[in-house]
């Protein structure tokens, strides 16, 4: 490390993981004087064309001066970092602070700084140099840089296009044949565009290397069949796996060159060629091993099989970060480690490196999943013939991360964002490792394909290691939902939602048409349209003697009214209906909805054994049994379990899967055009997808134009800046007293009613002629604020007399003023009490929420949350999205209040909050809306320094 001359300790807080360009890492971290040997190896490696573009002069070698130079920094003046794969240098990056003059400078007399970079030529074009800006630059706003500087000469055009692409604001000057540029360093609105465009880039090509490798090894093949290497690797070579496969156990014998079929070898390192994914099946102490034979061999990334990590307690999570560490040094992604696999359909890949026996089958849905269980069972589910969700709509990748302790969500939607084989993303989530980087990248998946999760209630499992959230569970759904995410409940209506939305158009609205030959259950669905929000038209009850011809004609028609937004069909058996009717029936109703494609068509069928499977197939592109091919048993219930069942080895028997495809021919993926209408066997289920889909619907469509965050000529943000300066100084963490809380809002327009402190029946009489007649006498103890149920609130009271009586029986019930801590207040106008918070909390950032006081927030918890800053749409869909907004416009005869002013209120607290991070708590309780105006009579603030925010700061993978 440094020597004890150097002004600061080592920052270790400044190291850091990176996804470079190409879906590789490096490791960035300060340079110390323990680097000199690695620098000079570094140096030796590059270029003298490179060489001389750093010093504009020929410069073979370093002397030692220059080493000592580069080597010792104080970490505030001067500083270098170094980006490292396996521990060695790829490329440097350095800043020098200097004065007006260009000379060295200290802190204390500028905010500038030279920078300066050197990439090792092998490593040129990979966003390494990109990365290290981003760095250097949080570096050096830490240490007081506001400005860097950089001479580049015109023919490094590589280096100058680093700085112009940044997207800093720079300004460009050329003197004595050397370009001089000059940006500041602040992050704009350009450059977090930038640096998150990049993000995606980089992490979506990281997945890919994973998902998309042209050879893979299998490691800890065992030598007879069984057990997970073996089954693994007979899972991708009967799968069709279109790259090259190896066997890899340290056990082998010598000499032995293929085991199943497959090439054999005792190492990694033995394969000839390399290696771009590896499949590890090893016991977990022999894992290092294993992971040093790959870096060194250059594979790209590893899907960890082995269990024995963070899900076996502390000596397992000590080894899971050894693990992640060790993999990252050699730049490789982990999927794992305690992974169930990946499967990649696509015509071009087919591979299936996971623990299911049979490749799923090939389609349009994207899944991820946590857990290898649940991850059976939703490929079983996709599977599944009768008995639920039914359609030939199949997997085009699905990732189980296990216990996630790399290779994350987050990743997989980066992925699947711009994935062209990808048209739905199905996630089951036990737990959300960065709550604000999901959402960020959910709202943007969401724009462009629909995103259905579920999300574990319950605590993390003991194998991922994720940010703590204040948060209560019902909070983080709603912000998902603001995100665009369809947030389900369960498995089944996972799938059901997804299968959904992958063959049939959005809702254009909430209208509903419903036709059948049962009027019983058209009524049932009609009932749970309602339930679910949804505006369902009369049930078209076509009787149980309705033909196959009958029932096109009427989806027919009702597709061609315009007064319909969707069609649900309900059937039910007619006695003797066989195959053939389901089969005409199901062409009957394709051939209804092929010819208004732009409505979605649900099928909700009661025991017809035949029909979905009839419906899949009416447009299934997917591939068919070949003649003679056995297929699964069905029945009323579904099908039945037998010896193919998807399963994995130390699992319970799943439901069947189809049967695997020859490995030999290349099964074709169903193309984006053909819809399959997915029949359900109850209607609540139905009923249930279609009302996601069309909330979806409406939230794309809002999200087309998410409205502006309103300016208020009023609010001084300046004042309350240098407000909250001064309060902070007092300490890290305080909550603001009734004065300073009132100066701070109403810097922000949000202006609180006086209450007046009443240690006395004087001094309350005193302070209601102050404020004028009629008042309110409060108890602000803190068992009866907000509490006026208990009887601790008298209002209109309206003269000295009323006062003076309402005081005596508030001390008499409750006890002693000292105890009650009494206030008086002058009267508001009537309306209806509501709350509004706003909360930082450390790993979802700033949220607003609103709701209406007392019982219907506290005991139904009935609130709605937005993400900060809000805008002025979201502000209006707030106040109309709490079960309990019919009060605020008129139920039941009483006035409407003033919506418009309470949109305001909650717009001015979320600008509050957003502009100054150090308001880390906001509550305005209650804040009565007159039919003219709102009331706030009474808030609290707490101010504290500003959680760090990651997501303003530079690229970085999670922390080991």
């Amino acid at each position: 490390m440094q020597t004890a001359s150097d002004r600061h300790e080592y920052p270790a807080h400044w190291e850091a993981d990176v996804v470079l360009r190409d879906g590789g890492t490096a490791r960035i971290r300060p340079i110390t004087a323990e680097d000199a040997d690695r620098l000079v190896s570094f140096y030796e490696q590059v270029s003298d064309e490179s060489k001389y573009y750093r010093f504009f002069a020929p410069y073979p070698r370093l002397s030692a001066k220059d080493v000592h130079r580069f080597t010792h920094h104080d970490f505030v003046d001067r500083v270098g970092l170094a980006a490292t794969i396996g521990g060695e240098f790829i490329a440097t990056v350095r800043y020098d602070r200097i004065g007006a003059a260009g000379q060295p400078a200290g802190a204390g007399t500028s905010d500038e700084a030279e920078v300066a970079f050197l990439v090792q030529d092998a490593h040129q074009g990979r966003g390494v140099a990109s990365a290290l800006l981003e760095h250097i630059a949080a570096v050096a706003r830490e240490r007081g840089i506001r400005r860097f500087t950089a001479e580049v000469l015109p023919a490094n055009t590589k280096m100058i296009k680093v700085f112009t692409d940044a997207g800093y604001t720079q300004k460009r000057s050329f003197e004595d044949g050397v370009v001089r540029l000059e940006f500041d360093i602040e992050p704009t609105d350009r450059s977090l565009a930038v640096q998150r465009a990049r993000e995606q880039r980089a992490e979506a090509r990281s997945v890919r290397r994973l998902l998309v490798p042209g050879s893979v090894a299998v490691v800890g093949v065992g030598r007879a069949p069984g057990g997970v290497g073996r089954s693994i690797l007979d899972h991708i070579r009967d799968g069709g796996f279109t790259g090259r496969l190896h066997a890899v156990n340290r056990a082998f014998e010598a000499g032995r060159t293929e085991i199943a079929g497959v090439p054999a070898h005792r190492s990694v390192r033995e394969i000839d060629g390399p290696v771009d994914l590896a499949v590890v099946a090893v016991p977990a102490e022999h894992v290092p091993g294993v992971v040093t034979e790959c870096g060194e061999h250059g594979v790209q990334g590893l899907v960890v099989i082995s269990a024995g990590y963070a899900e076996s307690g502390p000596e397992g999570r000590e080894r899971q970060r050894a693990l992640v560490r060790h993999a990252r040094a050699y730049g490789m992604r982990i999927i794992g480690p305690n992974a169930f696999g990946i499967v990649n359909t696509s015509p071009g890949v087919r591979l299936n490196a996971s623990l299911a026996p049979e490749m799923p089958r090939p389609g349009r849905i994207g899944m991820f999943a946590q857990s290898g269980a649940i991850g059976i069972a939703l490929l079983s589910r996709l599977h599944r013939r009768g008995g639920g969700v039914t359609g030939t709509t199949g997997v085009s990748t699905f990732v189980s991360s296990g216990n996630r302790a790399d290779v994350s969500g987050n990743d997989v939607l980066q992925y699947w964002y711009d994935d062209p084989d990808t048209d739905v993303a199905l996630m089951y989530l036990e737990s959300i490792g960065n709550p604000r980087k999901f959402t960020r990248l959910a709202r943007r998946t969401a724009a462009a394909k629909p995103l259905v999760v579920v999300q574990g209630a319950g605590s993390a499992p003991q194998g991922h290691a994720v940010r703590a959230t204040r948060l209560p569970h019902a909070t983080v759904s709603a912000l998902l939902r603001q995100a665009g995410v369809i947030r389900v409940d369960t498995i089944t209506e996972l799938v059901d939602t997804g299968l959904l939305l992958a063959r049939q158009p959005l809702p254009s609205g909430p209208r509903v048409a419903i036709l059948g030959n049962s009027e019983s259950l058209g009524v049932l669905t009609y009932d749970r349209c309602l339930a679910e929000g949804l505006r369902p038209q009369p049930p078209r009850d076509l009787t149980t003697a309705a033909s196959a011809e009958d029932f096109r004609a009427a989806l027919a028609q009702a597709l061609a009214d315009e007064t319909s937004d969707a069609v649900v069909v309900t059937a039910i058996p007619a006695l003797g209906e066989g195959a053939t009717e389901d089969a005409a029936l199901a062409a009957a109703l394709q051939s209804a909805a092929e010819a208004a494609p732009g409505k979605p068509v649900l099928v909700v069928h009661v025991e017809l054994g035949g029909l979905a499977e009839a419906l899949s197939a009416a447009a299934s592109t997917g591939p068919q049994a070949a003649p003679g091919t056995a297929t699964p048993a069905t029945g009323p219930g579904g099908p039945t379990t037998g010896p193919g069942a998807l399963t994995a080895s130390t699992t319970a028997a799943a439901p069947q899967a189809t049967p695997a495809q020859p490995s030999d021919a290349a099964p074709p993926r169903p193309a984006a055009g053909p819809r399959l209408i997915p029949a359900y066997p109850a209607a609540e289920r139905a009923v249930r997808a279609l009302a996601e889909a069309v909330r979806y619907g409406q939230w794309r469509r809002e999200a087309a134009d998410p409205g502006k965050v309103p300016e208020y000529d009023d609010i001084d943000e300046r004042g309350a800046a240098e407000l909250i300066r001064t309060l902070l100084a007092r300490g890290q963490g305080l909550t603001l007293g009734p004065e300073e809380t009132c100066e701070l809002l109403g810097r922000y327009g949000v202006h609180v009613r006086r209450a007046l402190p009443a240690p006395t029946p004087d001094t309350a009489a005193e302070a209601a002629r102050s404020l004028g007649y009629p008042v309110a006498l409060k108890a602000t103890a803190p068992h009866l604020r907000h509490r006026a149920d208990l009887g601790g609130v008298r209002l209109d009271l309206a003269d000295e007399e009323q006062l003076r009586r309402a005081y005596a029986e508030l001390t008499g019930l409750f006890g002693k003023p000292e105890e009650l801590r009494p206030v008086v207040q002058a009267m508001a106008p009537r309306g209806v009490d509501t709350v509004v918070r706003a909360v930082i909390d450390p790993a979802a950032g700033a949220v607003l929420s609103f709701g209406l006081a007392g019982a219907a927030s506290q005991l139904l918890d009935d609130m709605a949350h937005r993400l900060v800053p809000v805008t002025g749409r979201e502000a209006i869909s707030m106040v109309r999205s709490i079960r309990t907004a019919p009060l605020l416009f008129g139920w039941r005869g009483s006035a409407p209040v003033d919506t418009p002013a309470l949109e305001e209120l909650l717009l001015r607290v979320s600008r509050l909050v957003d502009d100054h991070p150090e308001v880390v708590a906001v509550t305005l309780e209650p804040a009565v809306v007159a039919p003219h105006g709102v009331s706030v009579l009474s808030a609290s603030v707490r101010l504290a320094p500003p959680p760090a925010r990651d997501d303003l700061g530079p690229r970085t993978l999670p922390a080991y």
